[in-house]
């Protein structure tokens, strides 16, 4: 059953708690994501995700990712991943509030360990570049569980 996970037409769904840390500034968020495999090892993984507010900001993005699995052991999965997509920041400080919205481009790895047939967990490290003139460049840690089906 492991392998059918990373066999064209393969699908899950989930979901995923991050802690995005830059520069200056570091939060939390919550995500949900779909994966469908495109070909055999190859899949596609688009997520929004909401980093809450902190320090009067809070973020959100719409990315779609790709990741080529490799398996490493029975039921362990490594994954190097690139994605695009949008990214915002929403500064509200009283009477004055300030957005921003950029393009996302992701370069990162992950690991998916399959615990059943149908569910596994995720652990992913990625560093994201934002084009927005207040989106800060991020890296994000991600921790993910997903139903697949």
């Amino acid at each position: 059953n492991v392998q059918a996970q990373t066999e064209k037409g393969a699908m899950a769904a989930g979901g995923s708690i991050s802690f995005g840390f830059g520069d200056d500034y570091s939060n939390i968020g919550i995500g949900a994501k779909y994966q469908y495999n495109i070909i055999d090892n190859l899949r596609l993984e688009p997520s929004v995700n909401y980093y809450f507010k902190k320090d009067n900001g809070s973020m959100w993005d719409l990315c779609a990712n790709v990741h080529y699995l490799f398996a490493l052991y029975e039921g362990l999965n490594f994954y190097p991943l690139a994605g695009i997509g949008v990214a915002g920041l929403k500064i509200h400080d009283h009477d004055w509030t300030h957005s921003s919205t950029g393009f996302a481009f992701n370069i990162g790895a992950g690991f998916e360990y399959m615990f059943t047939s149908n569910v596994s967990a995720n652990v992913e490290y990625k560093y994201r570049i934002c084009s927005g003139d207040f989106v800060p460049d991020r890296s994000l840690l991600t921790l993910g569980v997903a139903y697949h089906f």
